[in-house]
């Protein structure tokens, strides 16, 4: 259990640095476009609230990574373990094919790997978290569909009424202290 904690807990580490980097690479490529010209360019509407970030998913250590950029465009992934004899306990990554947010609905389909597939649609809530940032601030709810396509091409279809708490973050700039 506490391997798998440090797993997931060097997984959120490399997330939150991927994050960092592409906030600043997307500021930076802005700032580059817009020397160029005389006029700026008008500034994307923003939902009222950013839901981004991770959110457990359906197996303790398994998670959701949401990203909410320009006018409710959502990208993200499923970090999720393989069930296949093959790749039991490797961890794989679904990136969304298509996914939307508009107001607090929210709805995804991944990518298929490995013969499975997911689709979500639900909304988001908030949750018991008392300050941004704590976990289960929001929370994901609402359907989950998991699709299998066996090596005969035969699709089971399995649904289920998910909650998927956000993962609590740690806003500070400064490294983390250790006692």
């Amino acid at each position: 259990m506490i391997q798998m904690q440090a797993k997931v807990r060097e997984r959120w580490e490399r997330m939150k640095n991927l994050v960092k980097a592409s906030a600043m690479l997307l500021l930076l490529s802005s700032f580059l476009s817009g020397q160029n010209t005389g006029q700026q360019p008008p500034v994307p509407k923003k939902p009222a609230e950013d839901y981004s970030g991770m959110y457990a998913f359906v197996q303790d250590g398994e998670f959701v990574q949401v990203t909410v950029e320009d006018a409710g465009r959502l990208t993200g992934f499923v970090s999720r373990y393989g069930d296949l004899e093959s790749d039991r306990g490797v961890f794989l990554d679904q990136f969304f094919k298509k996914a939307k947010l508009d107001g607090k609905k929210l709805s995804f389909t991944t990518d298929t790997v490995h013969g499975v597939w997911y689709e979500f649609k639900g909304t988001v809530e908030r949750g018991e978290g008392k300050n941004l940032g704590d976990e289960a601030y929001y929370v994901l709810k609402g359907t989950l569909m998991q699709y299998n396509t066996d090596a005969n091409k035969k699709t089971v279809a399995k649904s289920r009424e998910v909650s998927f708490k956000s993962f609590p973050q740690d806003f500070g700039n400064g490294p983390e202290k250790r006692d």
